[in-house]
């Protein structure tokens, strides 16, 4: 098998109404497509989405480095080689994880059509379905608590919520959600980067008492012994922005390291990488969350496929794609009741 061609578009991606986290404000998200092409008829598709604050790519460090670097080593190649593509393409563009995601992605998937199975099977089937979180931007008490009753009546048994900004009204967000769910909810917080350490701290105190699930990402992340000073029994402590890469989490670890790591494709560099991030978490006995940028439906395919192989993944924060009023590829997963499913097809699932 080759590859015989490739092609690369650029699709804007609109949300329902702006997001906010601690460092930005988002109403819509430029996601690039690749479609690769083989003489065997197979087509396997991959999908690009960025975050500058996290990988320091944008739409056009993306486009260039699938149209200059990762493109023209991929021609006339064996698509099943991925093991190796992957490998010397992310030598040749080391900072460009978000583009390299994309390419591994539609390897990936080639692979899966050649095999007549879904990625998931397969990569090791250990579940067939994941539990999703659904995630609320920072806005007012009242409304952040409207809104999880709203995502709670839709079915979603998991909330993500923003916050870093106001400790104080971050704390009394937490509870009044709380009192208003109930019990059975797990609620998981996000500071991104946004706490001090004293802040972090009274955070995971009320985390603690009110039920919470975890704190992802408190403080800066350059701020890597922060982890270590904030692990304690009561609430793990999880790192995101701060680890990009599986070298990455080795590099954390001299620090006293996280208790887990938030895996997403867009900024690992794709499901090979993944792979090797979360064997490194394990092996320091640490788990790990799925989780994804603002990205297109194909991209939280590829995601979950990964997410339903590992024995080692806890959590899914499966939900980039699901406020786009515009995406080509929405259909690509199915979400029921708060679980994401794929689709058993061969593959990630979804072809344009």
């Amino acid at each position: 098998m080759k590859i015989t061609g490739c092609d690369v578009w650029p699709v804007r991606l609109t949300l329902e109404e702006p997001f906010v986290i601690a460092y930005s404000t988002t109403d819509s998200v430029i996601n690039y497509f690749l479609r690769i092409d083989t003489d065997e008829g197979i087509s396997g598709f991959g999908c690009s989405a960025f975050d500058e604050e996290v990988t320091g790519e944008n739409e056009h460090t993306v486009s260039r480095a699938l149209h200059d670097v990762a493109i023209p080593m991929l021609l006339g190649e064996d698509p099943l080689s991925y093991t190796d593509l992957i490998y010397r393409i992310h030598a040749k563009m080391p900072k460009d994880p978000t583009a390299l995601a994309s390419v591994d992605m539609a390897l990936y998937d080639i692979l899966g059509k050649k095999a007549d199975l879904p990625l998931y099977r397969l990569l090791g089937a250990k579940r067939s379905r994941m539990l999703s979180s659904i995630t609320i931007g920072i806005n007012s008490v009242d409304e952040v608590v409207k809104r999880a009753l709203s995502w709670k009546k839709r079915g979603y048994k998991a909330l993500k919520i923003k916050g870093g900004v106001s400790i104080d009204e971050d704390v009394e967000k937490l509870f009044k959600i709380r009192e208003k769910v109930g019990p059975e909810m797990q609620i998981y917080f996000d500071a991104n980067q946004g706490y001090s350490i004293e802040d972090a701290k009274r955070c995971i105190s009320a985390l603690h008492e009110m039920g919470g699930q975890f704190i992802e990402q408190p403080c800066a992340k350059k701020n890597l012994s922060a982890f270590s000073i904030l692990r304690n029994p009561s609430l793990p402590v999880m790192a995101d922005e701060s680890v990009l890469g599986p070298e990455d989490v080795s590099r954390l670890h001299s620090y006293g390291g996280a208790d887990m790591y938030n895996i997403k494709l867009a900024k690992t560099g794709g499901i090979s990488r993944a792979l090797q991030l979360d064997a490194v978490a394990a092996s320091v006995h640490s788990r790990t969350m799925v989780g994804c940028m603002d990205e297109a439906g194909l991209g939280i395919a590829a995601a979950l496929h990964f997410a339903l192989s590992s024995p080692n993944v806890l959590y899914g924060d499966l939900d980039g794609h699901v406020e786009f009023i515009d995406d080509p590829s929405y259909e690509a997963v199915k979400i029921i009741d708060g679980y994401v499913y794929p689709h058993d097809k061969p593959g990630l699932g979804f072809s344009f």
